[in-house]
Parts: structure tokens; sequence; C-alpha cells
């Protein structure tokens, strides 16, 4: 089993995360790595989804494990180049956080379910159709490879006092390291 890195967490505002990912061309050992780290960066943060954006990687490859609590089994997904190919007429309002965007949580009305179609780890073409905190998880996971943060969706003054705390906190940050 090879050794699994967790990865630094890019923060916002960073340009790297507004930038829309290249498509995957191909599932190699250096992928499988990426794959591993980043679920080992993800259940450290903790978090339950991360996008290869978000350590710095710019593919759309995503990681996901939205079960919550030790009694629900482990459920990890990765996907690469993720599409949505549907998406249900009602919505659902879920508050969401990101772990490049720490201590930050609002809510986001989003599609309450989603058919996508990806990659998996052999290649081979999946679908997956998405509801409650899953179809939000990937709505927001494949968003931030077109480069777009939850926080897009806020209105403009509460999106600029986040964005200002986040530049605080990376001041900070940087004074420590």
């Amino acid at each position: 089993m090879p050794f699994m890195a967790i990865r630094p967490i890019l923060l916002h505002p960073d340009p790297r995360l507004k930038k829309r990912c290249d498509p995957v061309d191909g599932i190699d050992d250096k992928l499988r790595i990426l794959i591993d780290d980043m679920f080992e960066t993800m259940y450290d943060a903790p978090g339950i989804g991360l996008a290869a954006p978000q350590v710095g990687v710019m593919s759309r490859v995503l990681v996901m494990d939205c079960a919550k609590t030790d009694e629900e089994e482990p459920a990890p997904i990765a996907m690469m180049n993720p599409e949505i190919l549907w998406a249900s007429d009602e919505m659902n309002t879920h508050e969401e956080g990101c772990l490049s965007i720490p201590e930050e949580f609002n809510d986001v009305e989003r599609p309450a379910a989603v058919q996508v179609r990806y990659l998996d780890l052999d290649g081979a073409e999946q679908t997956l159709d998405c509801d409650g905190l899953l179809a939000t998880c990937v709505q927001h996971e494949i968003d931030h490879l077109d480069g777009k943060l939850f926080i897009d969706y806020l209105g403009p003054m509460k999106r600029q006092m986040i964005t200002g705390r986040m530049k605080k906190r990376k001041k900070e940050k940087a004074k420590t390291a």
C-alpha cells in the first residue's frame, strides 16, 4: 500500500480556486496517488468532499464520503470528469461549508436531486443518482471544478464579508507560520 500524504488545502481567496479545471485524460498511478491523498486530506480535515483544485491540482477530480457519523458505514466515492446529466426542479436548502473557507457556513439552495456521470478509478463510465446530502455535496464539489465557490451563491455583501475575514485569517496564519 503506498504511503498516503495529507496535502495542504488552498484557502480562499486563491486564484486557483476560481479557475475551471482540465479533464482527466487517463487513469494512471499518479492519479491514483492523488485520489488516495485527497481522501486522506478530506478525512483529516475533517470534511465530506474535496475537489482537486483545493489541493492545487487543476484536474476534474473529486472525492466524497457523506457518511458523517461513526455508526454509518464509510461510502468513499472518487469521480473523474463528473458532469450533471439531470437536476430536479425541486430545490433543497442545506447549510454548506468548505474546507477552503474554514469556519464559514451559509444556506445554499440547489436542486434536491441530480444524476451524475463520471469515470471511476478503473476508467469505467458510471452514473449515480444523488439526493439529500449526497446531491448537495456532489454539486458543491463539481462547482469547484468549474471555479465556483459556495459563497458565489450568496449576496455580494455576505460574500465580501466572508472574503474579508478569510484575507485576515490568511494574514494571521502567515505571521505564525
